[in-house]
């Protein structure tokens, strides 16, 4: 309400579209230069004047009405002064009303599928995985509150040259053992770090680095791997078991690091059963001349009037490739939701694959080649450099999680050394998850990032404890008040940062919102952030349970609302608001 008055008085002023202009709107890093301010930087081309005069011009054509108290010129900025103690009585009543609700959008008629973080069976989730499923759930949230319908799904890639590679790893050297009893030495006399009593995911995944490790001194290997696919691909029935066997222990143990991550998915589909699918939608093109065989009999899509080059659709023996099964897979996803938009959660190394994938999608002149969207990621290393999954120098998901809560539980007993064993154990997984997701999901998706795990589980500093410090310090403040209700009482605010508070709170739907949109859940972690640095920041200046009878009704309500709107954020996250620390 009040943003869209400051943007309505906006664009009257420089000719623009309301919804243009509530775009370009921000909030001041300093509450004494206004509540919103509106850039002139853009209209300079326009009307070819310097943005300071531009918004000089502008302001002297704005009359402040209603909410708007006063309008100003600030350089190239105009500011825009909101009646403070309309807003709080206004932005209050409307958390206090909708509690766990509040910033939520309107139903919509829109459903969009988000399709993570679609693994390999031949290795447990790591590090980057992480960040994908993080990522994954942390959309499918924001969807969901911004009013549409999510649809997460997985996409297994469960069969091709990489699953043999840990196959045949197992073959020779794996003895028959079961995950829970494996010899530390393998059979060509080299020690290995031990893999008994390991996730049964883990376990296959040491198979394949095993693979990788071997195949360096012994490249001619890769001949057995490429046979082993094509027996499995024959349906060779003593390959199809152990490719099931193997499959089955990679499968449980992903669903445990779900579980773990409060990862849900509501369908999944595996390659395995839909990989030879896509060969008759290229035929298909090929016979419309979307396509050309060269001279070798090859499939090809030449997409180079769009920059992107030519395209192996089909080998020349007629076998698919890893694209033919993704554009079967899109088609198959739309045949079974209905959904309106498609979006998948991969990492930055496969710009090119969606870029070409989506073109092929439009060239079959498929109705949803407009619908799929690529929501790419940059990398995820470690202080000390990338990790390599051939190389084992990859940190497991499950054991940065267990790192984590260690680190929590050392945190939590040097503020309380004498808490009981299972509040211990509650408040480590709640503080190990928020500050792992919260870490990563601060950064802009696209960005390239170092993950730190003893940065991100500090008190202090952007992270995610901080955040949650700042709910449970409210928590305290309000159970020594327990008697008060803030419904009813009519705040009165006068101090500067009762005034940010409020305007932050304010902001949190269009927050939300815009998030949703952009699937840039970077955008609700940075509010979280600024809201309780000013929560905190607030309650350095403003006592609270000392202040008189009126103040303290007013900042009792206040904070009521600051901490709902701290916890509809970290929520979004997919991080617990926990009451204590």
């Amino acid at each position: 309400m009040f943003r869209k008055e400051a943007a309505k008085l906006a664009a009257e002023s420089a000719e623009l579209g309301i919804e243009e202009a509530d775009k370009l709107l921000e909030i001041p890093p300093d509450p004494s230069l206004g509540d919103y301010a509106f850039p002139c930087f853009g209209l300079a081309k326009q009307l070819k004047k310097a943005p300071v005069a531009i918004a000089a011009e502008l302001v002297a054509k704005i009359k402040p009405c209603g909410v708007i108290s006063s309008v100003k010129a600030v350089g190239p900025y105009i500011n825009f002064f909101v009646d403070k103690n309309k807003l709080a009585e206004h932005v209050l009543a409307d958390i206090l009303k909708c509690s766990v609700c509040y910033g939520s959008g309107a139903v919509k008629q829109e459903k969009v599928m988000i399709e993570y973080p679609a693994p390999n069976t031949n290795k447990p989730l790591h590090l980057g995985h992480v960040r994908n499923m993080l990522l994954g759930n942390a959309v499918c949230n924001m969807l969901g509150f911004a009013g549409y319908t999510a649809i997460p799904i997985n996409y297994v890639n469960d069969r091709g040259v990489h699953i043999c590679k840990s196959m045949l790893a197992y073959k020779k050297w794996g003895e028959g053992k079961e995950p829970d009893n494996m010899n530390s030495e393998n059979s060509w006399g080299e020690k290995s770090k031990s893999i008994s009593h390991k996730k049964t995911d883990q376990f296959v995944g040491d198979f394949y680095v095993m693979y990788n490790q071997y195949e360096k001194e012994h490249p001619e290997i890769e001949d057995e791997v490429r046979e082993m696919l094509v027996k499995w691909e024959a349906g060779d029935k003593e390959l199809l078991a152990l490719w099931k066997k193997m499959n089955k222990w990679a499968l449980d143990g992903h669903n445990m690091t779900y579980k773990t991550f409060d990862v849900h998915h509501k369908k999944t589909y595996f390659e395995s059963e839909i990989y030879n699918h896509g060969r008759d939608i290229i035929l298909e093109g090929l016979s419309k001349g979307l396509f050309y065989k060269d001279d070798e009999g090859t499939v090809v899509a030449d997409l180079s009037s769009s920059g992107l080059g030519k395209k192996v659709l089909l080998r020349d023996d007629g076998t698919s490739i890893y694209i033919t099964t993704d554009i079967y897979l899109a088609k198959l996803k739309f045949d079974d939701f209905k959904m309106d938009r498609s979006v998948y959660v991969v990492g930055s190394e496969q710009d090119h694959h969606f870029r070409v994938l989506f073109k092929i999608i439009e060239m079959l002149g498929f109705p949803y080649a407009s619908k799929c969207y690529h929501l790419s990621y940059g990398m995820v290393n470690l202080p000390e450099g990338r990790m390599k999954s051939r190389e084992g120098t990859v940190v497991d998901a499950d054991d940065l999680y267990a790192e984590m809560k260690e680190e929590a539980v050392k945190e939590i007993m040097n503020r309380h050394p004498e808490i009981e064993e299972e509040e211990l154990e509650k408040r480590s997984r709640i503080i190990a998850m928020g500050a792992l997701k919260f870490f990563i999901l601060k950064y802009d998706p696209q960005k390239d990032m170092i993950y730190n795990p003893s940065e991100s589980i500090s008190f202090e500093g952007e992270t995610g404890p901080y955040v949650q410090y700042a709910h449970a310090r409210i928590c305290s403040i309000l159970r020594q008040v327990a008697d008060f209700r803030a419904e009813g009482v009519k705040g009165h605010f006068e101090h500067a940062k009762e005034h940010r508070l409020i305007t932050l709170l304010a902001e949190f739907p269009a927050v939300v919102a815009d998030a949703a949109e952009q699937y840039r859940p970077s955008n609700v972690a940075r509010f979280g952030l600024e809201l309780a640095q000013a929560f905190n920041e607030f309650y350095t200046e403003c006592p609270v349970l000392k202040a008189d009878k009126k103040t303290k009704e007013s900042r009792l309500l206040l904070i009521t609302c600051v901490r709902t709107v701290l916890r509809n954020t970290l929520d979004l996250l997919g991080i617990a608001a926990p009451e204590e620390m």
